[in-house]
């Protein structure tokens, strides 16, 4: 292991995250009810212009009248991009009349660190100024190819940072590709033309100690295609996936849990290598196959993921 040791930001567990348009409050109390992990409260992109501004009242209120953590969420609000007059209010708003409530607050289309950054700066000055107990936290959109080109710097840009998200949507339309559902698969690419992009967000993500998370499935009629995708996401090692759809919850929810054979394994796992350690050898067998340290520590992550879903679900 390098000198150089990473520590995880924050542990949340984080395999749904619910998208609920800050225009829609009679959606709330439903989100607050559902089964997500994770609840997103937007003022972006799925709240329009003329709204924005209602949609924030909308937001402030259900912070501060909905209790989010004894429903087991943790909520977060997507503001509006840097590139707008939205922004500040968004953030100052939200932040003074219900800051003590909130998680997170996510970040959309990050292209540069700066762009972390002026966020974190803000947040520091209100928490300092409200005497906030908490420290909320941030995460981060990567959603165009200047965030993409620039994603290792963005992910190691504050360590009030907890995770980056994949925005494919925006993706798609930043690097011009031929792709017309959000978070599908264009037939013409021989296999999954998101690949590389989620590769490259991961690692960005694991170096830095982030939580890494897959962003929307369009087309919430096909259950299959949600699944395809976030099995591919799993695989990788993703912590989860949004869900635009509350029938996605769910989905997302079975994908990014460990089934209980892979669990019972990853226990037999170590137990194997506590025995084969107590009698001075540092690798085993079992079933017939050679494990060794390395295989401990991907045992590990599969019984920690486990158990943080039990401490949470019962």
């Amino acid at each position: 292991m390098s000198h150089h040791q990473i520590t995880e930001r924050r542990r949340r567990l984080h395999r749904s995250e619910l998208a609920v348009p800050g225009s829609l409050p009679s959606l709330f109390e439903k989100a607050a009810a559902s089964s997500a992990d994770y609840v997103f409260l937007d003022l972006e992109d799925a709240v329009a212009p003329d709204d924005k501004e209602s949609a924030r009242h909308n937001v402030i209120e259900a912070l501060a009248g909905i209790d989010w953590r004894a429903a087991g969420k943790t909520v977060s609000v997507r503001i509006n991009g840097l590139d707008t007059h939205y922004m500040y209010r968004d953030l100052v708003d939200v932040v003074e009349q219900a800051g003590v409530h909130l998680d997170t607050v996510m970040i959309p289309k990050v292209g540069v660190p700066g762009d972390v950054y002026t966020v974190d700066a803000l947040l520091s000055q209100m928490e300092q100024a409200l005497g906030l107990r908490h420290r909320i936290g941030v995460e981060a959109l990567i959603e165009t190819a200047l965030g993409m080109a620039n994603v290792e710097a963005v992910a190691a840009a504050s360590p009030r940072l907890e995770a980056l998200h994949f925005g494919v949507a925006d993706y798609a339309a930043s690097c011009r590709a031929r792709t017309m559902t959000i978070g599908g698969l264009n037939p013409d690419y021989p296999g999954d033309q998101w690949h590389s992009a989620l590769s490259r967000l991961l690692v960005a993500c694991r170096a830095n100690g982030l939580r890494a998370i897959d962003g929307p499935f369009g087309d919430f009629s096909d259950p299959e295609g949600f699944m395809a995708g976030a099995r591919r996401a799993a695989a990788l090692g993703y912590d989860g996936k949004w869900a635009i759809h509350p029938t996605q919850v769910d989905l997302a929810n079975e994908v990014f849990t460990p089934p209980a054979a892979e669990v019972e394994q990853a226990r037999r796992v170590l137990g194997a290598l506590d025995e084969a350690a107590a009698a001075g050898r540092g690798a085993a067998q079992l079933d017939g196959r050679m494990i060794d340290a390395a295989s401990a520590r991907m045992a590990r992550n599969v019984v920690e993921t486990a158990d943080a879903i039990a401490a949470v679900t019962g």
